[in-house]
């Protein structure tokens, strides 16, 4: 890895923390609140940066771009990735952070972003001591069609991202009636502040 990869890694990790503060994501109630159905900003923010992702990495192998070629796909090992995202689930409610927004809430000078993210260091330490142990559920569930949707379901890139794009318009619309329902998103400066939306009921 050369200084200009390191370079251009930090820069985009300086800059997607400063988006994430500034939208209210370093903030445990607005992370929280996605659970309660009263916020869906996390998930329309990052379903939107896949399908826009997908899209255009569908596009730039279309246009004969070579993006796609240096991409590392992983094995699809979806026992393992359940699993793993049962227990990072589990975690992000009690907690309000993921890895990454606990980062972001500690360099915004939350306490409790800070023992969160003790936590996480204290248990990937165990995680790696452990690994002998553990690494058969670390590979548990492979998908042996293929390591990418359109390769697993036999289908183009094109059908896959269609529905990934009505998918995403339907997350907008039902995730803003749900937010209606139970009482409204949370503003980035209310987030900031601490503040939990009051329920329209």
């Amino acid at each position: 890895m050369n200084m200009i990869d390191i370079a251009s890694g930090l820069a985009l990790g300086f800059a997607f923390g400063f988006v994430l503060e500034n939208a209210g994501f370093g903030s445990p109630c607005k992370l929280t609140a996605q659970f309660r159905l009263s916020d869906w900003s996390v998930f329309k923010v990052m379903f939107t940066a896949i399908v826009f992702t997908s899209v255009g990495l569908m596009v730039a192998g279309w246009a004969g771009l070579g993006i796609t070629a240096n991409l590392f796909i992983p094995p699809a090992l979806v026992g393992a990735a359940a699993m793993g995202g049962a227990l990072v689930g589990s975690g992000f409610a009690v907690g309000g952070y993921c890895p990454g927004t606990s980062v972001v809430g500690l360099m915004s000078g939350r306490l409790d972003a800070s023992v969160f993210l003790i936590g996480l260091l204290i248990g990937t330490l165990v995680f790696a001591g452990a690994y002998d142990q553990l690494e058969a559920l670390t590979a548990m569930g492979e998908y042996a069609k293929g390591d990418t949707i359109p390769e697993a379901l036999g289908v183009s890139s094109l059908w896959v991202n269609v529905v990934m794009v009505v998918a995403a318009v339907a997350v907008f619309i039902g995730g803003s009636a749900l937010e209606r329902k139970f009482g409204g998103p949370i503003s980035a400066e209310q987030a900031v502040a601490g503040a939990t939306p009051v329920s329209s009921k």
